[in-house]
Parts: structure tokens; C-alpha cells; sequence
């Protein structure tokens, strides 16, 4: 079980993101966006994930490492970004870096400091299971939606 943050996306997140941490350290021909950042608590680093819809298909005019800029730009301008946002990310996840090799941290620290980095409180916190959901995910050719999954693992 690994300690998460969880947002639902919204233009604002969007912004937010691109605002705070500006552009991804890696994008993903399935759609995600990566940010390592050390803003975790005792500058833990942080793994932040745009996680992508269910069947995400990357905006035809855009490349994958532009689909973020091209959409928050839009989204901070009020121009019309590449593809409508519900075709793009369902939400951000936040976990500690590095897995087995990080240091453990509960989830009541964690939702403080992502919300501190951030500057917006996460829609849900807690303890969740990778592996289940990913195996799904990966069952699926990522026609499922990772942030639903994490969700529901968050209210149950």
C-alpha cells in the first residue's frame, strides 16, 4: 500500500500545474505527464502523474511532448486547446518517488505538502494498491480510467 494524493482535472489543475511546476519531465505516447519534484514532506521527491482518460488518443496536431503546453496554454488564455480536457487527463495522482527505495510516508503528510506545492487541496487522500490497478490498465490496452480506480480504492 503506498500513500496518494488524488484531483480530478480541471482547467484550473491544469494551469495550476503548468503555473507551479511548469513542464513535465517526461511525457508518455499513452498520454501521461510526469513531474519529479522534491516537494514532499522532509523534501521527499514527489512523483506527480496526469494520469490519461480510458482510450486516450493524443490530439492530431499536437505532438506528444505539446499536448500539456498547448492545453494549459489554452486553458490559461481562454483559446481553444487541442482537444476538449475530458478527452485528454481524467486527474493528477501524487506518491513518493522511487518506490521500495523511498522513504515511507503517511498519506495525512503527504495531502499537506502536494497541497502546499500545488496550491490545491487533492479531491482524496489516502493508502492505495498500484499493482491490481495497473495490471488492469495494462489487461486493457489502458481502456480503463486509473483515477477511477484510484478513487474507488480511496472511498472504500
Amino acid at each position: 500500500m503506498v500513500a496518494t494524493c488524488v484531483w480530478r482535472a480541471t482547467p484550473e489543475l491544469i494551469v495550476a500545474l503548468d503555473d507551479r511546476f511548469g513542464e513535465p519531465v517526461d511525457a508518455y505516447v499513452n498520454g501521461s505527464q510526469v513531474w519529479l519534484r522534491d516537494d514532499g514532506p522532509g523534501e521527499v521527491t514527489l512523483e506527480w502523474r496526469l494520469h490519461p482518460v480510458a482510450g486516450y488518443r493524443r490530439p492530431p496536431k499536437v505532438g506528444t511532448y505539446e499536448v500539456f503546453s498547448a492545453t494549459s496554454l489554452a486553458l490559461a488564455t481562454g483559446a481553444e486547446p487541442p482537444a476538449p480536457l475530458d478527452q485528454l487527463w481524467d486527474g493528477l495522482e501524487v506518491f513518493v518517488a522511487y518506490g521500495d527505495q523511498a522513504p515511507a510516508v503517511e498519506p495525512a503528510p503527504l495531502a499537506a505538502a502536494a497541497a502546499a506545492a500545488l496550491g490545491i487541496a487533492p479531491d482524496a487522500s489516502g493508502l492505495v494498491d498500484h499493482g491490481p490497478l495497473g495490471d488492469e490498465w495494462e489487461r486493457t490496452g489502458g481502456k480503463v480510467s486509473v483515477i477511477a480506480g484510484l478513487l474507488a480504492q480511496l472511498q472504500a
